[in-house]
């Protein structure tokens, strides 16, 4: 009988648990097909879930309260809650932009301290009449600090998911935000931690254990994803035993940290913010935990902060007059702090406003700030409790609207402003789309992402997506394609097979060498659509410039292979519908002459040529070529051609470089400034970026004087085997100039432009790599706009 009893009470809290999670997440699911027609994001209808779901709501009918609100559930509850807080934080950790957090952290603790600064103002002083209020007398101090903790706190990750719903998460305000968060969250987490031990000697005592468990786990992390990185290197990603050995250490850890009365929040994020983030082992955490964490884990999470609003405190006017403080004060703070930052920072007030509504989001910590974590400090009241609770709910339905309003209102200015290079101030992160079909495809598009990342202060954020070419007969069977994620080997090239393999393997030995971690992902559609999800990416990663392989590839001959003649349509699709910046990268060497995709496998200096003839292109591809003349191992000289009819062409060829006399360099300089009239942008650009990096020794410069055409193609045939890499423009823009027209009596793929496809050609036969640069086009309704 005893048994039985037992088994009933086992049975119960975890039926009704999981009762709940289902009809959140069928509920969310609803409200999210409904809101998602007015603008409003996932998590919005995922509280809303739970608002209907909680004691507001449904639970109001007594059986179903009976059901869900049972005396021996909350164990049961806190321990799901445990697991599930301690998965999507290490995750979070996991995927933190560090080398953002770096560079901006004098921006980023600006925002992120001032609203909180002020809300332990605003919560110090209304803290003596909330706790008269809400019966805390007998803790007032203690009570003081977590109503300070409250109105400073902001909820990093719901700030996530509302921003990547959103998506401005790639955008300066969006990861601005983010981080912000992140460090106002894991800074009120410390501080909690330290109330708790000193209110405690034995807790303080602990505290040191803490410590050392999370130093230790830090380090046997280190050398466990060293040592899985190597073991079975044909296998894309771990095995399951491998995975769970990591997850045991954390949840373990985790757990103990929890025994000690301190909240283990801040030890998985840390965890996971050391965590190896090179090779398959952080790979394979990311893939396998990034669907269920935000497909299971965060919408029960965020329905779980509605499902605790319990509208029945609102029959008093009193506490009604509490929770409207406890926002007015929340909200007040966080915008006034967070405007006073973006005045000092330079922000402007619209960002300012956005910022400030966002670190206004609430329900994660400080729901433990009043849960069970805070047991040991305060007794509360349940009115104290839930009108606590009901305030932070509100906080978050309230923001969370006004955030999406304010995107739609000014979508124009969050979007993306760094579609090019020329105007890209050289100096400010970079983001590039990389796109590969083959692993052959790999050598150069990294050589380029490296010879970008030179220099601390030009900071480039790399994507890297795998396009894979789904043959429409086997559309049926399209879930063998996503079984293949998790098997450890596939030779199915169609989906990726070994060339994900290989791929991944080439991106691991890269982030090795050079430390630059690049975002992977995928793009499975057939050759008609491809380019649409290429595009897409593009816009919504924010990038300046996407860099696409040529279809053809070099043969062992010399001579040009084209390749798939989708890999061609699709390159000409991305060149009409890009959101950016394109450029196309032809590989091309002679055996035994090392190329330009062995920057990162030699110590051979690279001698890099800028063709410029004029033209927005062309301008494109100097702007390009600026970012990387401070790479130790290249040695990049412009290239200027004019025509030979100009007042300066009593000499043949006027060259200027890095070791020329001073007389000379003026010489050029003033011929620069003065123009020739044919176009004055074109003259003022390059004046500006001969004064900025040929005077001083940084880049060579050359001007060549021809004819026509025939001494133009007679010039390049020259300098053919002179540099492993040339970068020129397109071409769209330049006009009937007489320096290019009639270049070759027929274009081969017109897609790279007049030079840059007679570079490619089998005929021209030269050393190097060739890189065609497109700038952006402008619609009509953007230049109006602007």
């Amino acid at each position: 009988m005893d048994a039985t009893h037992r088994m009933v009470n086992l049975f119960n809290p975890l039926s009704s648990m999981a009762m709940q999670v289902s009809g959140i997440l069928v509920i969310s699911h609803f409200f999210h097909v409904v809101l998602k027609a007015l603008g409003q994001p996932g998590p919005i209808a995922q509280i809303f879930a739970g608002l209907v779901l909680g004691p507001s709501g449904l639970s109001n009918i007594p059986q179903v309260r009976e059901f869900f609100f049972q005396s021996t559930a909350s164990d049961f509850y806190e321990i799901f809650g445990l697991f599930c807080r301690i998965i999507f934080v290490f995750l979070i950790g996991l995927e933190t932009d560090i080398p953002y957090m770096r560079r901006n952290l004098r921006r980023v603790s600006a925002t992120a301290y001032g609203g909180a600064i002020v809300g332990f103002i605003f919560g110090g002083g209304a803290s003596s009449y909330l706790c008269h209020q809400l019966g805390g007398d007998d803790f007032q101090f203690t009570f003081m600090l977590i109503i300070m903790l409250i109105l400073a706190y902001t909820a990093s990750p719901v700030v996530i998911r509302l921003a990547a719903e959103l998506k401005f998460d790639t955008s300066e305000i969006g990861r601005l935000a983010i981080n912000s968060s992140l460090l106002n969250e894991m800074s009120c987490l410390l501080f909690f931690n330290f109330i708790v031990a000193f209110h405690s000697g034995k807790v303080l005592r602990y505290g040191f254990f803490c410590l050392f468990l999370s130093l230790s786990v830090m380090v046997i992390n280190k050398y466990l994803a060293n040592w899985f990185n190597k073991r079975n290197p044909n296998q894309k990603y771990l095995r399951n035993p491998e995975v769970f050995v990591i997850f045991s250490l954390l949840i373990g850890s985790s757990i103990f940290i929890e025994w000690a009365n301190y909240n283990s929040i801040l030890h998985c994020f840390v965890i996971g913010l050391m965590f190896p983030k090179e090779g398959k082992t952080a790979r394979t955490l990311v893939h396998r935990l990034t669907y269920s964490v935000h497909n299971f884990i965060l919408p029960i999470y965020f329905g779980y902060i509605g499902f605790q609003f319990n509208g029945r405190y609102f029959k008093s006017w009193k506490n009604v007059l509490i929770v409207v403080i406890m926002v007015v004060l929340s909200t007040g703070a966080k915008i006034s702090g967070t405007l006073a930052a973006c005045q000092f920072l330079g922000i402007p007030l619209h960002e300012g406003v956005l910022l400030g509504f966002l670190l206004n989001l609430k329900g994660h910590a400080d729901l433990l700030f009043i849960g069970s974590s805070s047991k040991t400090l305060i007794l509360w009241s349940p009115k104290a409790y839930n009108l606590l609770l009901i305030s932070i709910a509100i906080n978050t339905i309230i923001s969370g609207p006004i955030v999406a309003f304010l995107m739609r209102k000014e979508e124009r200015a969050f979007g993306n402003t760094r579609t090019g290079l020329e105007i890209h101030d050289p100096d400010e992160e970079l983001s590039l789309l990389a796109c590969v079909y083959r692993p052959r495809h790999m050598p150069p598009i990294l050589a380029l992402i490296s010879a970008l990342s030179c220099s601390q202060k030009s900071p480039i954020n790399p994507y890297l997506m795998h396009l894979i070419e789904l043959v429409q007969k086997r559309r049926k069977n399209i879930v063998s394609y996503h079984e293949l994620e998790d098997d450890e080997l596939s030779d199915e090239e169609k989906y990726g097979g070994n060339d994900v393999l290989e791929i991944y393997e080439a991106m691991d030995a890269f982030t090795a060498e050079t430390k630059i971690l690049i975002h992977q992902s995928k793009a499975v559609s057939p050759f008609e659509s491809l380019y649409e999800d290429v595009c897409n990416s593009a816009e919504g990663m924010r990038v300046s410039i996407i860099l696409l392989p040529f279809h053809k590839h070099q043969r062992i001959d010399g001579q040009m292979d084209s390749g798939k003649e989708g890999i061609r349509t699709t390159n000409q699709k991305v060149l009409r519908h890009a959101p950016c910046s394109v450029g196309i990268i032809v590989n091309r060497g002679i055996d035994g002459v090392p190329g330009f995709s062995e920057l990162l496998g030699s110590e051979t200096m690279q001698h890099v040529a800028t063709l410029f003839f004029g033209g927005p292109d062309d301008r494109e591809a100097v702007a390009w070529s600026r970012r990387i003349a401070a790479h130790p191992r290249i040695n990049l000289t412009v290239i200027r051609f004019q025509p030979a009819s100009s007042p300066s062409s009593s000499e043949n060829d006027s060259q200027i470089d890095k070791k020329s006399e001073e007389d000379g360099v003026l010489m050029a300089l003033s011929r620069l400034e003065a123009g020739n009239g044919r176009n004055e942008v074109d003259d003022a650009f390059l004046s500006d970026f001969y004064n900025r990096y040929v005077t001083t020794g940084q880049v060579g410069y050359v001007e060549k004087y021809v004819n026509n055409a025939a001494q133009t193609v007679e010039s390049l045939r020259d300098i053919g085997d002179m540099y492993s890499l040339f970068v020129v423009g397109k071409g769209s823009g330049r006009g009937h100039s007489q320096l290019t027209t009639g270049i070759c009596d027929w274009e081969e793929c017109p897609e790279l432009g007049t030079v840059g496809d007679l570079l490619a050609s089998s005929d021209f036969n030269i050393n190097g790599s060739v890189l065609v640069v497109q700038q952006h086009r402008h619609s009509k309704k953007d230049l109006m706009g602007d």
